[in-house]
């Protein structure tokens, strides 16, 4: 399992503003049950298979360019454990048992 963090940013739109293009990810990441994920202020956590996070990237990566932008920028960080499972959840739980939670 891998965890990862993706952010994907839209340029060369007249609009200052992303939600719409954010919203639309988001839609395609609820259509889908290959990789769980969950939205924060700054970008979308992921959480599967590495080869299931890199197809959904892709996908995900295109939706800007489907919806007219002409330039597609995005940051992908990927955690990748082989010797024990680990999970979003599982990563917050752990430091959260060391600060008394």
């Amino acid at each position: 399992m891998a965890t990862a963090e993706l952010t994907v940013i839209s340029l060369g739109r007249a609009e200052v503003g992303a939600s719409a293009y954010v919203a639309e990810i988001q839609r395609r990441l609820a259509a889908q049950d290959r990789v769980a994920y969950e939205m924060h202020a700054m970008g979308t956590n992921l959480d599967g298979s590495p080869e299931d996070i890199f197809a959904l990237v892709a996908e995900l990566h295109a939706v800007p360019f489907e919806l007219g932008i002409p330039r597609v920028y995005s940051v992908l960080k990927l955690d990748e454990r082989r010797d024990k499972a680990a999970s979003l959840a599982s990563k917050v739980a752990s430091v959260q048992a060391l600060l008394g939670n």
